[in-house]
């Protein structure tokens, strides 16, 4: 139970953060209005590090089922905890989710795009084409999921500041091939939120564009099985 209480909490905070940067951006008479893509990035990076900051020690704060999937492909946990990591990492994302609602609830009330409330859940594709947006979260999970790998090595611990590491390599990520599809590179982080989503009650809520949202899951799983086939084959070398 450990494993998702900790998977819990770590994907709350990550949420909370990450989604509360969002919306601290985008929505209207927040103090952070129109701050623009960096702030938005550095705010998920910050999300990303508390997060595994939080939850390292107990459950190594996968806080991403692409994570897990990954890691139990390569045997670095058992198959028989992933509907622990699983059900805390979408638990916690539905959680941060609301907490995100609650806080902002009147800057919510008083924007009339909505695109805009929507972003603070789930992702949306600058431009909307079902190959490209694939793509972008294949690469973009690609990209976090074999640097994570090699970042959890023994040889590269930082101690104390393992987050240092993924926080800045989802910056990087965010930053570099971000801008596409907001980079969900995580489906618990766009399913669990989007769900909220639908289920809240808002003024002027438009859709959960649910069309859309296989994308952020599968994309994400393709990526992260790609990373650890890719992060195996050259560990044999």
């Amino acid at each position: 139970m450990s494993i998702f209480i900790s998977e819990l909490i770590g994907t709350a905070l990550l949420i909370i953060l990450g989604n509360g940067v969002v919306a601290n951006v985008v929505l209207n008479k927040t103090k952070g209005n129109n701050g623009g893509w960096i702030v938005i990035t550095f705010g998920w990076a910050i999300a990303v590090f508390v997060g595994v900051f939080v939850a390292a020690k107990t459950s190594g704060a996968h806080l991403n089922p692409a994570i897990t999937l990954a890691f139990a492909y390569l045997g670095k946990i058992n198959i028989d905890k992933i509907p622990l990591y699983l059900g805390g990492q979408f638990a916690g994302a539905m959680i941060g989710a609301f907490i995100v609602w609650l806080t902002y609830q009147l800057h919510f009330n008083a924007t009339e795009d909505k695109t805009l409330k929507l972003a603070c859940f789930a992702t949306i594709p600058a431009i909307r084409n079902t190959t490209h947006n694939l793509i972008s979260e294949i690469v973009g999970t690609f990209i976090l999921v074999i640097s994570v790998l090699y970042m959890a090595s023994p040889d590269n611990s930082l101690g104390a500041l393992d987050a240092l590491p993924v926080a800045l390599l989802v910056l990087g990520i965010g930053l570099s091939v971000g801008g596409t599809t907001g980079y969900a590179i995580n489906p618990a982080r766009d399913l669990g939120p989007r769900i909220i989503h639908a289920i809240l009650p808002m003024k002027n809520k438009g859709t959960s564009d649910w069309s859309y949202s296989w994308i952020p899951i599968v994309g994400p799983i393709i990526g992260a099985f790609l990373g650890a086939v890719v992060f195996h084959v050259i560990s044999k070398l």
